[in-house]
């Protein structure tokens, strides 16, 4: 009510009259007057515009792992209260609350999808082939769970060999995980300006920093549809292959274990020993080096 005393006092209505009639006390009146927003409120919307910012990146987070994020860009805080600021704004962990029958969809896309083509019949196709490397990139995250929790692995595969061009391991599914990925490939394969990089629509490919990491690089973000498998079916081979012959191999009691056989699955064995068929039998490595200039041969 103190803006509207404000404003009558104005127009030349007199605050003991306004405050009369409204029934408020003049004195804590002229206090806000003097300082409208206290020190307590300015720092409450700065921890709330953290814990925004780390909601929009990794809306899968509940409030504690907000608050970790908070914390790191530098807005103390207790968990209790991280707790009430995203209850009072209804920031959620898609996790946590159901969002119908079916839960929550996922988020709209953030790019086109330039892998789609459209046959003959009027149906939508994708076509995940590259005439030279570093012209079109798949990637997408899959979890295995280990004795100390899940392990998150993010790939990055050059639809034009099939190599997995970079990969990033973490324990949190995070945006970073994918930045992380992205950013290996681009070091690994030097100029990149100009690929397309196809993904679901997974709120870590619609991150900000995401986003941010695809400009960077100048390349150019690809997104399929929603609840359509084959809209990433190139990338969920590799996935599926990694399954059966590393993750589903036995139990793994920590995550070490489990990093270590996967990078030494995807460096020493798929991308040199693994022959494929749409490669004429040749190993990802092979084909690369055999059907690319030394000029353009990849690292």
């Amino acid at each position: 009510m103190y803006p509207l005393v404000r404003e009558l006092a104005a127009g030349g209505i007199p605050v003991a009259v306004t405050c009369r009639v409204l029934k408020l006390a003049r004195q804590p009146y002229y206090r806000w007057l003097k300082q409208p927003v206290t020190q307590a409120e300015w720092d409450e919307a700065h921890r709330a515009n953290a814990l925004f910012d780390a909601h929009r990146d990794d809306p899968e987070f509940g409030h504690r792992l907000l608050a970790d994020e908070a914390r790191d860009a530098g807005q103390s805080m207790a968990d209790r209260t991280a707790w009430r600021i995203c209850r009072d704004n209804r920031w959620w962990s898609t996790f946590g609350k159901k969002r119908g029958r079916n839960g929550k969809r996922p988020g709209p896309a953030v790019h086109d999808d330039l892998c789609a083509v459209v046959d003959g019949n009027g149906r939508v196709r994708h076509q995940f082939t590259a005439e030279s490397p570093n012209e079109l990139w798949l990637t997408d995250i899959t979890e295995h769970r280990t004795g100390e929790g899940k392990l998150y692995l993010c790939a990055v595969k050059d639809a034009y060999s099939g190599r997995i061009v970079g990969y990033s391991i973490d324990s949190r599914m995070k945006s970073r995980l994918a930045v992380a990925a992205l950013t290996s490939a681009a070091a690994r394969r030097g100029d990149v300006a100009g690929c397309v990089v196809h993904s679901d629509r997974g709120s870590q490919f619609r991150s900000r920093k995401y986003l941010r990491a695809l400009r960077s690089h100048g390349l150019v973000g690809s997104m399929g549809r929603v609840g359509a498998a084959g809209d990433n079916a190139a990338m969920e081979s590799f996935f599926a292959l990694l399954q059966k012959n590393v993750l589903n191999r036995r139990t793994w009691q920590t995550r070490d274990q489990l990093r270590i056989a996967i990078v030494a699955w995807i460096e020493r064995t798929y991308h040199r020993r693994r022959r494929q068929a749409r490669l004429g039998r040749l190993t990802p490595i092979e084909y690369e080096t055999i059907m690319t200039t030394p000029a353009t041969q990849a690292a």
